[in-house]
């Protein structure tokens, strides 16, 4: 009989993030052996402490004075309002986070059976991992690292003070100016959030347009929210230089710009209190040593992975932001279970990504769920498209958000959907039952003759369901059959 090696862990996991916690949890509760390893002094990852957690928590502040700025549109008496203490704001965010982290805390999962280890993780060899000093064994490991701030190589960026999402949440004053790098979504959030504070913001696209992953008429609906409460967008924009200035007015960063749409084309100089660089993302795998495990990284530093989640190492798996493709917390959450279903069943089980839902949280929100209209063209697939809008929607009037739209994308004469999208108040919420319905193989119909509550938002998806029902049931065809069968005349 061949003799089984024996290791510390059946399950190593090194990072305690969403991917990391979610993978050391499960693993634990079936029975295994589970050891984790975070650098970082607590639990909960960026998504907790530099990411979704703060930046929503943000957001919501800024909506809230957002709507003390409406109050008159609402009927009420216009507030005086007092400059905004962003260290109360600041506070306020870390109250959030500190009752999130008892969730995520060493000793809940202590008491799941997870041995929590702190220290920076490196790897010795293919079944042996360095933590801080002391080396673990594994049969099989996860690394769930995550991603850190993408920084290009801009002219005099490493010259100049900058803030990233590790920073931004954590100032002690509102910037009277804030310069913003990137259009994607953190870009588009912060932006508008620092905006509605007070704050005079500039944002700088390398692209033609902001969030690029979306269709760019839903794109274009978050592009005039942002004009609308004063956000400059300089959109196709070249760095030239980036340095620090200083005068009796105060300091703050200085760049050079080369502009060739729209506002400021030409030739540029736009000066800020503080500059954000929001350029995305980039899988951290720094100090992890994986040459020394085999472990292949590919063109952008992220660690290759099959369908199973396993890297060139098939007892070493990969999970979230380290793999470089979707960085949202769900979708590591996914492939943390697919992770579990592998390692620790012994199942085949593959990742799905076909109806992975994304959200931008400005105000309107933008989410989608599937193939939208840019995917399709890029597929060379025909198709569809039923336009709902929200100035239809009796609650979206009421709350007094008429903007947006919730687009369906249907496969070219089949009716079948490929994919959704909804720009509007609470497009996220709204997305959630469209999530469900692809997922779930719902007909159209089925949606249409679902009761909904009246007057709820979610309204508009059975509308929209509706609507392209209708022009089946509505059709001449229908109409004729009807004739002859009972004799209707109109």
């Amino acid at each position: 009989m061949a003799r089984t090696t024996r290791h510390d862990a059946d399950l190593l996991v090194i990072g305690g993030g969403a991917a990391g916690l979610t993978a050391a949890a499960g693993a634990a509760r079936l029975g295994a052996r589970v050891v984790l390893a975070e650098r970082e002094p607590a639990l909960g990852g960026d998504c907790l402490h530099h990411g979704c957690v703060p930046s929503k928590t943000l957001l919501a502040t800024a909506r809230a004075r957002q709507a003390m700025r409406r109050a008159a549109f609402f009927g009420l008496p216009a507030p005086e309002l007092e400059p905004v203490d962003f260290a109360a704001v600041a506070r306020r965010i870390r109250e959030v986070q500190a009752v999130i982290q008892r969730h995520d805390a060493p000793e809940r999962f202590a008491s799941l059976g997870v041995d929590v280890r702190f220290g920076p993780a490196r790897f010795c060899d293919e079944h042996t991992v360095d933590i801080g000093g002391r080396r673990v064994s594994a049969a099989r490991i996860l690394v769930a690292t995550g991603s850190s701030p993408q920084l290009p190589p801009l002219p005099g960026l490493d010259s100049v003070p900058f803030l990233t999402n590790r920073e931004v949440f954590s100032q002690d004053t509102l910037p009277a100016s804030l310069l913003v790098l990137g259009g994607g979504p953190m870009a588009c959030e912060m932006a508008q959030a620092f905006a509605r504070l007070g704050t005079q913001v500039t944002m700088v696209l390398r692209g033609p347009r902001i969030l690029p992953r979306d269709d760019a008429d839903m794109a274009g609906v978050v592009h005039a929210a942002l004009a609308t409460d004063g956000v400059r967008v300089l959109a196709g924009a070249t760095v030239k230089m980036l340095r620090q200035w200083r005068d009796a007015d105060g300091e703050g960063v200085e760049a050079d710009l080369e502009v060739p749409l729209g506002e400021g084309r030409g030739p540029l100089v736009v000066r800020a209190q503080r500059l954000l660089a929001a350029l995305g993302r980039t899988p951290e795998t720094a100090g992890l040593d994986l040459a020394a495990a085999g472990v292949a990284t590919g063109k952008h530093g992220g660690i290759v992975v099959d369908g199973r989640m396993r890297t060139s190492q098939g007892h070493i798996f990969a999970a979230g932001d380290v793999t470089g493709d979707w960085q949202f917390t769900h979708a590591a959450g996914h492939e943390a279970g697919v992770v579990v279903a592998n390692a620790v069943l012994r199942l085949s089980r593959k990742a799905d990504y076909t109806r992975m839902p994304w959200c931008t949280f400005t105000d309107p929100e933008l989410a989608s769920v599937g193939c939208n209209e840019r995917m399709a063209a890029e597929r060379g697939l025909p198709v569809d498209v039923h336009v709902e809008p929200f100035s239809a929607n009796d609650r979206a009037l009421a709350e007094g958000a008429p903007e947006g739209r919730l687009k369906l994308v249907l496969r070219k004469g089949g009716g079948k959907v490929l994919g959704v999208q909804a720009v509007g108040p609470h497009a996220g919420e709204v997305l959630n039952e469209w999530v469900a319905v692809l997922g779930g193989g719902v007909r159209l119909s089925a949606l249409a003759g679902a009761v909904h509550p009246y007057p709820t938002l979610g309204e508009i998806s059975a509308r929209a369901a509706g609507n392209v029902v209708s022009r089946v049931l509505f059709s001449g065809g229908v109409r004729r059959v009807l004739r002859l069968l009972f004799g209707y005349r109109g």
